[in-house]
């Protein structure tokens, strides 16, 4: 009975006879807004604990030898597809004019309805059969040899069409200025195609894989290649002197999506003003890793950018095209998910509950006591 009476004693909570008890109409009111303070900051802690939480970390970019993936959707209204093509570069060397792998291009008209979706490309299939034509010989296997008008790198070189051709000189370093007199481009109807086209403009989209460092690529008129290490492009002389490079970025990203990323360029449109110019996008890459709540990672990119445009009037060399000129941050951003652990989701609510709960009785004595001096003060006005 000792022990129990000890116990008694150290009863932080003693009780009130409830005939003591007063209550106010304020001490209600009071009760009822603080339950709901309780109840709505418990929905809100509980909806943190079961939504994750994600942790921002910074350090060094430390990988060597990746590749990067660009994910790009461009379109070009006032360029027909004929004309448009992609070439990529970097400062390490690597260089890839004229890109026809993973990428697609539509043709649409001035409304931007999509006429017509192919893989890029232009010109009729290799012919093989035996054709006696003006440049052609046969070889000793009676199958064609198309010319390729001087630009043959060997006596057995074979240039069986256009594409063949405009290649054969692209590494030549010659631009293709005379295409109506290329028996290839004519039988396969590739000044016919241009013309066809013109007036149309091109969506084009794919993906590129380029060497995690430094570089660009871009869209541009014609093909591209290099004569004394001074970048050139094969425009072609049926094609007109100015081409207007306004264009849409429906999408460019760097990298698989992860949650939460924004990329700043998706949406940006730019209408060209001058008779013809380059439009530079300069791209800073930030390397992303984000771990989400089962441990799965995703490597990805984030990037800020910046705009401008070079006219044609003040920089004679200048090039018709779009670039983007992208560079890599040596700091690696990384999110990771996490949960709340359940014993401070706990903590969290006791302090809610407490705090409400302690700071309500404040209110509900300063309201009590302050109603009480109220009406002692009238009553004693009342009596004088």
């Amino acid at each position: 009975m000792e022990i129990l009476n000890k116990l008694r004693n150290l009863d932080a909570y003693p009780k009130v006879n409830e005939d003591f008890y007063s209550r106010t109409l304020s001490g209600g009111l009071i009760t009822i807004v603080s339950s709901v303070i309780m109840l709505f900051l418990f929905l809100s802690e509980f909806r943190l604990y079961l939504y994750a939480a994600t942790e921002t970390k910074l350090t060094v970019d430390t990988s060597r030898g990746e590749t990067l993936r660009i994910n790009f959707d461009v379109t070009f209204p006032h360029l027909a597809c004929s004309l448009l093509s992609v070439d990529a570069m970097d400062i390490s060397g690597e260089q890839h004019y004229d890109i026809r792998h993973d990428i697609i291009k539509k043709r649409i008209d001035n409304h931007g309805n999509v006429i017509e979706s192919r893989t890029d490309g232009i010109g009729a299939p290799k012919i093989e059969r035996p054709l006696q034509r003006h440049g052609g010989r046969l070889d000793h296997n009676e199958t064609y040899c198309g010319s390729c008008y001087g630009a043959e790198m060997l006596d057995d070189d074979c240039c069986n069409s256009c594409e063949e051709v405009r290649e054969a000189y692209r590494k030549k370093g010659w631009g293709l200025t005379n295409v109506d007199l290329i028996d290839q481009c004519k039988r396969e109807g590739f000044v016919q195609k241009i013309k066809e086209e013109e007036g149309e403009g091109c969506n084009i989209h794919g993906i590129l894989e380029v060497n995690k460092v430094a570089g660009n690529f871009h869209f541009s008129p014609g093909k591209g290649f290099h004569q004394s290490n001074i970048f050139l492009q094969d425009l072609l002389a049926l094609q007109a002197e100015s081409y207007n490079i306004s264009h849409k970025i429906n999408k460019i990203s760097f990298g698989e999506e992860f949650p939460g990323v924004v990329n700043p360029l998706d949406g940006v449109q730019w209408t060209q003003q001058a008779l013809s110019g380059t439009y530079q996008y300069f791209i800073k890459v930030v390397p992303t890793i984000y771990t989400d709540i089962r441990g799965r990672k995703i490597q990805s990119n984030q990037f800020s950018v910046t705009e401008h445009f070079r006219g044609a009037d003040g920089y004679p060399q200048t090039l018709p095209g779009v670039f983007f000129i992208y560079d890599f941050s040596p700091i690696k951003v990384m999110f990771t998910e996490g949960n709340v652990s359940l014993l401070h989701f706990l903590t969290n609510i006791c302090a809610i509950v407490g705090g409400v709960f302690t700071v309500s009785g404040i209110v509900d004595a300063f309201v009590y006591h302050g109603q009480r001096a109220i009406k002692k003060k009238m009553e004693i006005g009342k009596y004088r």
